[in-house]
């Protein structure tokens, strides 16, 4: 018994087995085969089926399948994608949207992947799923309208607030390219002199010269551009053939081009000619720095004839008329004293006449006026004849101060020394110095550090309120007599807004004497309108300090000439700082001066060359001082000086 099961198992496994592993073999075979066509039709199904058909659901597919929501679509225009990087919140919100409305369909895809038998099978399909993706595309717009109501309305938001992006990113393109077109008006100008360069630095290279008909060709086109362009600043002021001028040079341009190949050649000319050119505007900037300095220099035929002619007027009066009224009230110390040093007329008559124009009562002000020998009968007559209403007028000469000598003032002696002349009218020496502006002719004049002898010059006055003459009043000063100076000696408005203005830019703080006793970025002061207490002067001895430092500088090695670096010193911590609406200064140098500090100034100061009464005064500002002179005046006539 036991050997027939053994057999029977033997039998079952060595022959029926196989026949059932065939069978089933063939029949997988068959049901392969069967699932691939059924597949196959699946997906051209699929292909053509209408996704906004709800009659008709697949019921293969798992019901969570039915709530797929369709992805937010928020369609723009086409310029729609200029406005992003202006409309901040616009590009947030659209981020936003487009997140939440990718993570959402991510979501949704890995589940109906996960979940749906159907799509598992197809995924190895490619044909299948791009027809899926263009079927889904294609119908997305129309399935938005049944789905998701809500979405609906965040779509039309969203379109709107995008085609409002647009309107004004179009209104603002036309509005810039408006103004483009309205400030470039000299486009064409600037072409054809680029065109000239070009030109000329092929005319220039090897490759052209020895193309003779290229040569003669471009020297042409170049006479006919210079010509078109003449003096024109600007498109209008062409002619009507320059563009054909310019189309003509382009062609020939485009020639030599071809014919010049070598751009190493081009770059070296290019930097050679560059390298000309700054070595020009180099020479051309100390041409113009010299020629300003003569003009500052120089006084103008006008201004050189109304003291010549007021001397002679002068000189014929009798002498009870050469004399001033009210001279009592010179060393009245109750009245507003002022002190203006000056040897030009024109200029003092405007700081009286603005100054008694603005004043609250005239008739406590007192003008003392010093001037040279060569103005002083001049000055006396212009007031004489012009007398500046109920204010008093003293006009002195400076040759009258016998106290001021050479021997009291170290300055004075200095001013005549050989090496002070040498240094001023040997000018090609190379130990010369090179800035020009200290070579003006007004540091050799006394009545420029007059300012340091106040209290030997007014010595029954306890305060003087001390006016250049190239300022113009536009307020009453009255209440700076009322200040409390806190003990100082000086009273200024400080410049210290820029930084050329601290002490390091006038003083040498490379010699010891200088850099241990005064800090480089302390704030600077000007002159021009400076308030002094003449008793606190003499306590402090302040005119001792000056002469001190003033032989100190027998060699300029402390500083250069004028008398803004002395003052400096001489009134270091001694100096009040006033407010800035007192003095506003810059109108000689500066044409970019705030007219609303101008507005608010009491005193305007046309401290640098350009000054008003001469032809390179800046324009815009001579009108403030051209209002105090009466150009109708029978002297201004005849000496021909006009506005």
């Amino acid at each position: 018994m036991m050997v027939r099961n053994v057999v029977m198992i033997l039998l079952f496994v060595t022959v029926i087995a196989p026949i059932i592993l065939y069978t089933d073999r063939l029949g997988s075979i068959h049901t392969s085969s069967s699932s691939s066509s059924a597949r196959d039709e699946f997906v051209e199904d699929v292909a053509a089926f209408p996704f906004n058909a709800h009659s008709g659901r697949l019921n293969l597919l798992p019901q969570e399948l039915s709530t797929l929501k369709e992805p937010i679509g928020v369609v723009y225009s086409d310029n729609s994608t200029k406005s992003f990087p202006e409309t901040k919140a616009s590009t947030n919100h659209s981020h936003q949207v487009s997140a939440r409305v990718l993570s959402t369909t991510t979501k949704e895809q890995d589940l109906s992947q996960k979940d749906n038998p159907i799509i598992q099978v197809t995924q190895t399909l490619d044909q299948g799923n791009q027809l899926l993706a263009e079927s889904g595309a294609k119908t997305a717009t129309s399935e938005k309208n049944t789905d998701n109501a809500s979405q609906n309305t965040l779509d039309q938001k969203s379109t709107q607030t995008s085609i409002k992006v647009d309107q004004r990113e179009s209104v603002k393109t036309v509005s810039v390219k408006n103004n483009h077109e309205t400030t470039i008006t000299d486009g064409r100008v600037r072409h054809l002199k680029d065109q000239l360069i070009r030109a000329r630095v092929y005319l220039s290279l090897p490759a052209a010269r020895n193309n003779p008909q290229f040569a003669r060709e471009i020297r042409l086109r170049i006479k006919e551009v210079q010509r078109a362009l003449g003096d024109a600043s600007k498109d209008s002021d062409l002619p009507r053939n320059a563009n054909d001028r310019l189309k003509a040079m382009e062609q020939t341009l485009a020639k030599g081009k071809q014919i010049q190949d070598d751009c190493a050649a081009m770059v070296k000319k290019l930097r050679a000619m560059l390298h000309s050119m700054d070595e020009q505007l180099r020479v051309h900037k100390k041409q113009t720095m010299f020629l300003t300095q003569l003009t500052a220099k120089t006084v103008p035929k006008g201004l050189h004839c109304l003291p010549l002619r007021l001397t002679t007027e002068y000189y014929s009066l009798n002498s009870s008329q050469m004399n001033f009224p009210n001279q009592e009230r010179l060393e009245d110390p109750l009245m507003y004293h002022y002190a203006v040093f000056s040897d030009n007329v024109l200029a003092t008559a405007v700081v009286v006449n603005s100054t008694v124009t603005h004043a609250k009562d005239p008739a406590n002000h007192v003008f003392h006026i010093v001037t040279d020998r060569l103005n002083y009968a001049a000055m006396r007559m212009w007031f004489l004849v012009n007398p500046p209403g109920k204010a008093t007028i003293e006009v002195q000469n400076i040759e009258e101060f016998t106290w001021l000598n050479s021997s009291y003032s170290p300055v004075l002696k200095q001013l005549g020394s050989a090496s002070m002349i040498d240094y001023y009218f040997r000018t090609h020496r190379s130990s010369s110095d090179s800035n020009l502006k200290f070579r003006n002719p007004k540091y050799l004049s006394i009545l420029n550090h007059l300012r340091f002898y106040l209290p030997e010059i007014f010595p029954k006055l306890n305060k003087v309120l001390f006016l250049d003459d190239d300022i113009v009043v536009r307020k009453d000063l009255t209440g700076l007599w009322s200040l409390d100076l806190k003990g100082n000696v000086n009273g200024a408005v400080e410049t210290c807004g820029e930084s050329f203005h601290r002490f390091d830019r006038y003083l040498n703080f490379s010699n010891p004497l200088i850099s241990k006793n005064f800090d480089p970025h302390a704030c600077g002061w000007a002159y021009g309108m400076n308030v002094f207490d003449l008793e606190q002067w003499k306590k402090q001895n302040v005119t001792e300090v000056y002469h001190r430092w003033q032989k100190l500088n027998h060699d300029r090695q402390l500083w250069k000439l004028g008398t803004l670096p002395p003052g400096l010193i001489t009134f270091w911590k001694h100096t009040y700082p006033l407010d800035r609406s007192w003095h506003v200064l810059g109108l000689g140098y500066n044409p970019s001066v705030s007219q609303k500090e101008i507005d608010r100034a009491a005193v305007i100061h046309y401290n640098g060359n350009m000054k008003p009464w001469l032809e390179i005064g800046i324009p815009k500002y001579r009108s403030y001082w051209a209002k105090y002179v009466d150009y109708d005046h029978k002297y201004m006539r005849e000496c021909n000086i006009n506005p």
